[in-house]
């Protein structure tokens, strides 16, 4: 699957009209990972590629490992980082149940 986030209000937030999310922020965590993510991509802020799959695929760059949550949101942790992000509800909208491991890749858009 790949979204497009993009910086706006201070955070990093993305829309998909075919789920209906507009502006769906990134909170607790998760931006911090995702300005590591593009820090050598330019114009990231502007918006850029967020590939992102249960499975492992040909140059995915980072592992979130699921650690505890409910239908309210779901913490994952990130070995690069050494840190938790939350993932909130909107993740439903994309997987029926939280999923135990997400790969991914920043890429220009």
């Amino acid at each position: 699957m790949v979204i497009a986030p993009y910086r706006y209000a201070g955070t990093w937030v993305f829309d998909d009209q075919a789920v209906g999310l507009s502006r769906e922020p990134f909170v607790s965590g998760i931006p911090e990972m995702m300005d590591d993510m593009v820090r050598d991509i330019p114009d990231a802020e502007n918006g850029f590629r967020l590939l992102f799959s249960t499975q492992p695929f040909p140059g995915h760059t980072h592992k979130l490992t699921w650690r505890r949550g409910n239908k309210s949101g779901n913490w994952y942790y990130c070995e690069q980082y050494d840190s938790e992000g939350w993932l909130c509800p909107g993740l439903f909208r994309y997987y029926q149940e939280a999923p135990k491991e997400i790969y991914a890749k920043a890429e220009k858009r």
